[in-house]
């Protein structure tokens, strides 16, 4: 297999885990299609398709059973390694967490705008509507929001990055409920959320890194005032 094929074979498995930890099309146990039915969604050759499989599973993501499959393995887990479960406080921490997201988000913004493929920025983007779609409902947008944050997370291609996202997690799901009943900063995230969408679109690191920071900066005050 060529430099090219391997990193292709890379990004393959980049998608596939994005199906597995951002859609949450598969679950632990799950099997995943056939390979004519993958390489086929995911546009690429079956010898392409095995090569990411194989990664994945040296990886303990997927687990290959000889005439069964290639199923989600039963032990993934993704951890919380800065054990943010232990948070329950939600007005005491909100203001240590989103101190953090003020400190790397921005950056993590500026370098997704670099390094997103077209895919990552479609799922950037797919995720961005949905949770304004859900806002405008009036519904809960924990889940999409946080899916949201977390393609663009994925999209700086650094794995530091994402062993960040707990945080993250924890702040816009502690933020979803702070700001639930408050109108003002239910409208700044959607106009945010826009204008961090439309950075990342037109590849402008710098603004995207300076919209992140606006984002975070109006949750913050919001909190302040009702506070």
């Amino acid at each position: 297999m060529s430099k090219k094929e391997k990193i292709l074979a890379e990004i393959v498995a980049d998608d596939i885990l994005a199906m597995i930890t951002i859609d949450k099309r598969f679950l632990p146990g799950d099997k995943l299609p056939n390979e004519i039915e993958l390489s086929s969604e995911l546009k690429v050759s079956r010898t392409t398709l095995r090569e990411a499989i194989r990664i994945l599973s040296s990886h303990k993501i997927l687990e290959i059973k000889r005439g069964k499959g290639t199923f989600i393995s039963k032990n993934l887990e993704f951890n919380d390694p800065l054990g943010l479960d232990e948070l329950n406080n939600v007005r005491h921490n909100i203001k240590d967490l989103y101190e953090i997201r003020l400190i790397f988000e921005p950056k993590i913004a500026y370098y997704a705008a670099l390094r997103a493929t077209d895919k990552e920025l479609e799922r950037i983007l797919h995720y961005g509507k949905l949770a304004e779609e859900t806002i405008r409902k009036n519904e809960d947008r924990t889940e999409l929001e946080q899916a949201f944050h977390k393609s663009i997370v994925k999209a700086t291609h650094n794995e530091f990055m994402n062993r960040l996202m707990p945080i993250i997690y924890k702040a816009i799901y502690q933020g979803v409920i702070l700001s639930s009943d408050n109108p003002t900063m239910i409208e700044e995230t959607i106009n945010d959320h826009r204008m961090i969408m439309n950075f990342l679109a037109s590849r402008d690191a710098e603004g995207a890194e300076t919209a992140m920071k606006l984002h975070i900066i109006h949750a913050m005050r919001g909190f302040e005032r009702k506070a």
